[in-house]
């Protein structure tokens, strides 16, 4: 289906999903292989907001920012953020976090942008691709957009939460597809998904 030049999966409609911080911990901030995509105007953002997470930044990945940047260019050709040990994004903190029903989740990873942002430390709060997840997107040479549901075996939490709480991966994720795309984008997307449940029913 496509929105404006955004083409999207159906299963960005259909599928369920809610991201379970008590279970996984975070996990995607430090598995895979390489970084999270970041665009240039990110990189400059990054670059220009260091010093506001810097000292809470491990030693290890203040001397990988010391030696490559914040950003490199991976084996795809894509612009990644910088990662620790071959994995971990160098933005990554290690804390306790309390979450809103007053469970407490020991040792969660954190992305230390968004936690100065919250605290009204930074401008700046994390990366579009990393506020999408498990939306990935990726760009066309003739100008559109494709977003994907990408599944990860290490969200399987987070598949079985959201069919618990009934949650849509596009309602999961109204805050970051708002912010990509803005709001009328988001209703006419919300739209065409009355349509499909209606039509299904």
């Amino acid at each position: 289906m496509q929105i404006g030049n955004v083409l999207l999966s159906s299963d960005i409609i259909t599928e369920e999903f809610c991201c379970d911080l008590e279970s996984c911990r975070g996990i995607c901030c430090v598995e895979g292989d390489a970084g999270a995509p970041v665009t240039l105007d990110e990189v400059m953002e990054l670059e220009n907001n260091l010093d506001c997470v810097w000292d809470e930044l491990s030693a290890s990945a203040q001397a990988v920012i010391d030696h490559q940047g914040v950003a490199y260019t991976d084996r795809d050709g894509d612009l990644v953020t910088s990662i620790v040990g071959g994995k971990d994004c160098v933005f990554t903190i290690h804390e306790d976090l309390t979450l809103d029903s007053g469970a407490t989740v020991s040792g969660c990873c954190l992305c230390s942008f968004e936690k100065a942002y919250r605290q009204g430390r930074c401008q700046f709060c994390k990366p579009i691709s990393c506020a999408l997840y498990p939306i990935r997107e990726k760009q066309f040479s003739d100008g559109s957009i494709g977003l994907n549901y990408h599944r990860w075996d290490v969200c399987q939490c987070g598949r079985q939460k959201g069919r618990e709480l009934h949650l849509k991966v596009y309602q999961f994720l109204k805050g970051p597809l708002i912010r990509r795309f803005g709001q009328e984008w988001y209703e006419e997307l919300c739209a065409v998904a009355a349509q499909l449940q209606a039509e299904n029913a």
